[in-house]
């Protein structure tokens, strides 16, 4: 640690506001503790809790950084008690519970995931969160297996786009909503078997027909409100309902004798708040599951747009206009 910096830049704002509070400040090197590594940041992927907590909506969990960022790329530096030496240099990709917008982080070394040959520090940082997410709420929660069908809003996110990658990876049948015939096409283009426009088209009449009425074996849902009980109307039988974000309202009136007669499971997961032990179980079993498609070249992300980290307010709002298509990224 002696020859690292004692200061770093980063983005840390003081209070909540706009995407014009994202401005670079000078904070501490964090220093690695039991089970962490020091990472010296390459890239870091924007998400969208990274808006709900500069909004103020969002606090970061106890003990966490108040850094946003949730996702990085980099090189091991320094490594804490209890972590192997042999570690330093390697390049990495993380997922963090915060800091990310910084030239250095701090991560629990269960949750690196070694870079392979060919994969850019600004396709690696794109990674972690969203396949953490997709890979916990379809594979786990809603026990999606080969042959099973799958409806996903936000086709075009980086949550979309992931899904959309692990589906044909893993032999899932994927429809996806997304609000423009441009976005639709562009889902179409990465690997959705169907794309439908919400803007124009009723996405329970279309599941519907797509599914010959029989309806998806699983919905993985980010709006919430509204959406829900039409969701509910595009399940099959014994169908999951899996809620991974609010963006339509937290609150939702369901139809419990029909999840009772069709035997329906609504379940649903946040991943941030989730503690170490968990996430490196996840790590260890994308390690196993997916990170050979990902050193095969197969997996890879999408992304959008990158910026510099002192252009996080304009990475931000970009995100906020709702026009990008797979991940938006900041470069170090």
């Amino acid at each position: 640690m002696s020859e690292l910096p004692q200061m770093m830049q980063a983005i840390d704002p003081e209070a909540p506001g706009g995407p014009e509070v994202l401005r670079l400040v000078e904070r501490p090197v964090p220093q690695p503790g039991a089970g962490e590594v020091l990472i010296r940041v390459a890239a870091a992927g924007v998400n969208r809790p990274d808006v709900l907590q500069r909004k103020g909506g969002y606090a970061p969990p106890p003990g966490a950084s108040s850094i946003p960022g949730l996702e990085i790329a980099g090189t091991i530096v320094a490594v804490g008690e209890g972590v192997e030496d042999t570690q330093l240099g390697q390049p990495v990709c993380a997922l963090l519970a915060g800091g990310g917008y910084a030239e250095y982080a701090v991560a629990p070394a269960g949750q690196c995931l070694p870079i392979p040959e060919g994969l850019e520090m600004i396709e690696a940082a794109a990674i972690p969160e969203t396949l953490f997410t997709v890979w916990t709420n379809l594979f786990e929660r809603a026990f999606a297996t080969e042959g099973d069908s799958v409806l996903l809003h936000g086709g075009t996110s980086g949550i979309g786009t992931m899904a959309i990658t692990l589906s044909n990876i893993f032999g899932l049948t994927i429809i996806v909503t997304a609000g423009s015939d441009a976005k639709c096409a562009r889902a179409l283009e990465l690997g959705a078997d169907h794309a439908i426009n919400y803007k124009t088209h009723d996405f329970v009449e279309q599941v519907k027909a797509i599914t010959d009425g029989k309806g998806v074996t699983a919905v993985i849902d980010m709006v919430g409100g509204d959406y829900v009980p039409r969701n509910l109307q595009c399940l099959a039988d014994d169908g999951r309902h899996v809620s991974i974000a609010v963006q339509g309202g937290p609150q939702a009136t369901i139809p419990l004798f029909e999840i009772m007669r069709r035997r329906l499971t609504l379940t649903g997961s946040t991943l941030r708040p989730r503690d170490t032990a968990f996430k490196t179980l996840v790590a260890d079993e994308i390690a196993r599951t997916v990170w050979p498609h990902v050193e095969s070249g197969r997996l890879r992300p999408v992304i959008d747009q990158v910026f510099p980290l002192g252009e996080a307010a304009a990475a931000h709002a970009r995100m906020e206009e709702g026009d990008h298509v797979g991940k938006i990224v900041l470069t170090l």
